[in-house]
């Protein structure tokens, strides 16, 4: 019976093994819209992310592109995926055929999307100056080659470039030789106090040169806020660059730069598709619905953008203090920690994907809280930005110490995580003191209630895990702090003031922007469903389970509308008011699972995934969030989620594909493969077989699915 499973398997996924699936990522998908990503060339969680910009500036220009424009003032070497902060777009260059307007703040080249492509590792544009551009990195390096229409073509060095909320602070450029360039911008915005060091080689050498705008010049070097340097080639043929960037100096940037081949973009470019084909074919879906395989496999890709490698090759790497620090407990530092997005879908996939790297990306939070006294809320750049809400890391590190990985200190991440619950800032105190937030002592305070208490039984899960019952105790009962806020009488989490009052009025259709919002990025329906750790409780609020998925069905039949004179641009993809564009309504619907009532899950996901998830530049319906946006589809098209991130457990839902392999840690797999039957008006899954048993249609543990093996849905038509 073994060799014939295995045979059948073997049959099943032949034809999977046989697919090139980078030709199914469309770096474009998301790029129009309120995507915010960006279509530039990059490696796996690259420290280095080399995309155009536009030159044009604005929310939906947060990543420095955006699929409406039609110029490009220059290729940058840093970009933020998803985000709804503009930062980043580093070490900006621009090639040219004559310096007319060398002199203007952003030069503007138009282009045509038809002279424009990408693809994982490579993107490739023909400017309307005649100039063709393609693009190329590595994980410290950006290729470039630029092949010129005439004997005689320029470069601009621009480290004065910014977008949106950035501003430089600083700047140096130093020609070394003919062939050489060193320089670093400093800047602020969402990141106080960034630093980014580069060294550039060229293939040809600079035949002139000059430095414009408040340059300080001393020979071949110059310092200023926006200084610029333009240079000079004869471009006979074309002149291919390589960019090596550090976050430590410019020395080690140049020794980086010293092992990359400036000439060999298309070694490079093609090494970076290998690289990300290695990473697509870890979850192998059947591809003959084409959309389906564009929509997939792009989100599987952008679940691969972020985090950033942080530290220089050698492992060194600087904090926003400008301290020099050593990264010794993995292969590479990561940086860019998007918390309160990616803890609820991404981090629990990577323990499946990136178990190695996850590792790495663990150890380099807990490098951030020994730098900076706390565990990341929102990482940029070592920059603490304190985005959002919640202690989002907690569950991250929870998770994983309760799916069981090795390489962690329990009680160093425990002490952590007890440092960040007992902090004195973001409304910490009076939540312990009130046992919730109360509003007229902090903004945010229903949300921050809801997410702390889940934060707090996250704690106190590891806290029963290394036997600590007293704080035990004291966390399992902060994690109760949800309902002190539940307002029985309309069915939602609403906020009191410190004398124990509700506020009035009360709209649950209110909207408010600012950090004095009662709910952040959204209305009360979007946040009065965050209960992820006890669904019973929750529940039992509600009258029980019939009524809260009553109470379900009522969020998707509100009116999809928003009151206030301040609306958060963040909500959207409304359906009714489930807010698929934002975090805090991707969970929602894997609560009719939990509840009994799979089928309506089932009608659900399939509506968003249908309605929100398209191909082309317009394909997503809200920022990508660093990958959580995908890592929700990735889920969700192989039919279960992680309703409650740090549970170790993953609710089923329904699934939108054929077959999948996925490749699991320690060299096991994963078949997945769905059977359809007649339904007679039923939707959903009828029945689900792991290993030639059948389990009930409610969820499945990750130390089940670890084991690998052969996973049958069997769905109504």
């Amino acid at each position: 019976m073994r060799i014939a499973w295995l045979l059948c398997g073997f049959l099943l996924t032949g034809h999977l093994q046989a697919q090139q699936y980078t030709k199914w990522v469309d770096p474009f998908l998301g790029t129009g819209g309120h995507g915010h990503v960006y279509p530039g060339a990059t490696v796996p969680f690259g420290m280095v992310q080399l995309s155009p910009d536009n030159g044009d500036e604005g929310w939906d220009w947060c990543s420095g592109y955006h699929y409406s424009s039609r110029t490009i003032a220059g290729f940058s070497h840093t970009h933020l995926s998803g985000t709804g902060i503009g930062d980043g777009c580093d070490i900006s260059v621009l090639p040219l055929t004559d310096t007319n307007f060398i002199r203007e703040q952003k030069i503007k080249i138009p282009f045509s999307h038809q002279s424009e492509s990408a693809r994982p590792g490579y993107y490739h544009v023909a400017l309307s100056n005649g100039i063709s551009a393609e693009l190329s990195a590595t994980d410290r390096t950006g290729f470039h080659r630029y092949t010129y229409p005439d004997k005689t073509g320029w470069l601009r060095f621009d480290m004065g470039f910014a977008i949106n909320w950035d501003q430089p602070t600083d700047g140096m450029l130093q020609l070394l030789d003919p062939y050489t360039l060193i320089g670093y911008r400093y800047s602020t915005g969402w990141a106080k106090g960034q630093k980014v060091y580069f060294a550039a080689r060229f293939t040809l050498p600079v035949s002139g040169y000059f430095f414009i705008d408040d340059s300080l010049q001393n020979g071949q070097q110059a310092w200023g806020k926006k200084v610029k340097l333009v240079l000079q080639f004869r471009t006979t043929s074309p002149l291919q660059m390589s960019v090596s960037l550090s976050n430590v100096s410019t020395d080690k940037a140049l020794a980086e730069a010293r092992q990359q081949e400036p000439g060999q973009l298309d070694a490079f470019a093609e090494a970076a598709t290998k690289r990300w084909e290695k990473e697509l074919r870890k979850i192998q879906i059947d591809t003959t619905d084409r959309n389906r395989a564009t929509t997939f496999y792009t989100a599987l890709y952008r679940t691969c953008l972020a985090p950033v490698i942080g530290s220089d090759r050698d492992g060194a790497y600087k904090t926003y203090r400008d301290q020099l620090r050593q990264f010794t407990n993995g292969k590479n530092k990561y940086t860019i920690f998007s918390q309160w997005d990616v803890f609820r879908a991404l981090h629990p996939l990577f323990s499946l994907t990136q178990p190695e790297r996850h590792t790495d990306m663990l150890q380099s939070m807990m490098a951030f809280y020994e730098d900076n006294g706390l565990l990341p809320v929102w990482d940029i750049s070592s920059w603490e930005a304190n985005t959002m809400t919640g202690y989002h890391s907690i569950p991250i590190l929870a998770d994983a110490l309760l799916k069981g990985n090795k390489s962690l200190d329990p009680e160093r991440v425990y002490q952590a995580m007890k440092k960040s619950a007992l902090q004195n800032q973001r409304g910490t105190p009076d939540y312990i003191k009130y046992g919730y937030l109360p509003q007229d002592k902090h903004g945010w305070s229903v949300t921050i209630t809801l997410e702390y208490a889940y934060d707090d039984w996250c704690i106190a899960q590891v806290a029963l895990l290394l036997g600590k019952t007293e704080d035990y105790a004291l966390f399992i009962k902060r994690a109760a702090s949800y309902k002190n806020l539940f307002d029985s009488a309309t069915g939602f989490f609403r906020s009191k003031n410190s004398q124990g009052q509700f506020i009035e009025p009360f709209d649950p259709l209110l909207s408010e922007h600012g950090f004095d919002g009662q709910y952040i990025e959204g209305t009360a329906w979007q946040h009065s469903f965050f209960v992820p750790h006890d669904v019973k409780g929750f529940a039992d609020l509600h009258g029980g389970e019939k009524a809260l998925i009553k109470k379900l069905d009522e969020l998707f039949s509100a009116p999809s509308e928003l009151h206030g004179d301040n609306v958060s641009i963040d909500v959207t993809g409304l359906i009714g008011q489930y807010a698929h564009g934002n975090e805090p309504s991707h969970h929602i619907i894997y609560l009719y699972t939990a509840l009994g009532a799979p089928e309506k899950a089932a009608h659900w996901l399939r509506l968003v995934a249908d309605s929100m998830y398209k191909t082309g530049p317009d394909g997503l319906t809200g920022n990508d969030d660093c990958g959580q946006m995908s890592a929700w589809y990735v889920w969700t098209a192989l039919g279960m989620y992680p309703l409650n991130p740090a549970s170790g457990d993953y609710v089923f839902g329904v699934p939108l594909i054929n077959k999948a392999l996925i490749q699991l840690p320690g060299q096991r797999n994963l078949l997945i493969e769905v059977k359809k039957k007649k339904g007679s008006g039923k939707t959903g899954i009828a029945g689900i077989q792991f290993n030639k048993k059948d389990i009930p249609i409610s969820r499945i543990s990750h130390a089940a699915l670890l084991k690998g093996g052969h996973l049958i849905y069997t769905i109504y038509e």
